[in-house]
C-alpha cells in the first residue's frame, strides 16, 4: 500500500487528509491524521448518519490499519 495524496491543514485536531492505494490498485480517499491526547493517529473516512452520529465507511483490519498509520505519519512528518 502507498499514500498517493497528503494535504496538510492548519487549525483544529485534524492535521492532514490523505488517500491511499492498496497493493491491488484500489484507491480509498478521505483518511485523516488526527492529533489526539495520546499522539497522532489515523481516522477512517466516515459519514454522518440520520441520527446525527458519524460512522466509518471503511473498516480496515487491525494489522493493516497499524501499517497504514505508520506509513501515513511518516509521510506527514517528511
Amino acid at each position: 500500500m502507498k499514500i498517493i495524496r497528503m494535504n496538510k491543514v492548519s487549525g483544529g485536531k485534524t492535521l492532514a487528509f490523505f488517500d491511499m492505494e492498496t497493493d491491488d490498485g484500489i484507491i480509498i480517499k478521505g483518511f485523516r491524521i488526527v492529533d489526539g491526547n495520546k499522539g497522532k493517529f489515523i481516522a477512517s473516512p466516515d459519514e454522518k448518519g440520520k441520527d446525527g452520529k458519524y460512522y466509518e465507511t471503511v473498516i480496515l483490519p487491525k494489522e493493516m490499519k497499524g501499517k497504514l498509520e505508520k506509513l501515513a505519519i511518516a509521510e506527514y512528518e517528511k
